[in-house]
């Protein structure tokens, strides 16, 4: 059973119990680093949370959401080793995680309905990495977020 780190701001908290009850249904243990209401938080600190929790392997992945999960994204992705990727829609979840091995993914509350998070979510959680071709292209990320040349 894998486990998910899971956290939002007011912006993508009503994206979360979709989220939540879609890994669940998966067979994921959930780790919920909240916010647990609408009331307005700063999202860079739950960004950054689900992020450390994958990068440090206490999660083994990460759904981050805000109101467009673009500025939760941007916070994920400041945590080396962290592929934090926004979706939209169920084919950029596929390809995410089929190409980018993406361990996070950011959803936004003001851009997709709760359904649409959950079969987003359930995608990107069942689909597999292709390796190949993609992986020197996540090795040449690694190399920029090392700060090599």
């Amino acid at each position: 059973m894998a486990k998910v780190a899971v956290g939002c701001d007011h912006g993508g908290f009503v994206l979360k119990d979709s989220v939540v009850n879609a890994l669940r249904e998966l067979g994921a243990e959930v780790v919920d680093f909240g916010c647990f209401d609408e009331s307005s938080v700063d999202y860079p600190l739950y960004g950054e949370k689900v992020a450390r929790a994958v990068a440090d392997g206490q999660c083994d992945a990460g759904v981050a959401m805000c109101g467009t999960g673009i500025g939760i994204s941007i916070a994920a992705n400041k945590v080396k080793g962290i592929r934090a990727a926004v979706v939209t829609n169920t084919y950029m979840a596929k390809l995410t995680k089929n190409h980018n091995n993406a361990n996070v993914i950011a959803l936004g509350g003001r851009v997709i309905s709760p359904a649409e998070a959950a079969e987003i979510v359930k995608i990107w959680y069942t689909e597999e990495y292709e390796g190949g071709r993609h992986q020197r292209r996540l090795d040449m990320i690694s190399r920029i977020e090392g700060g090599e040349r």
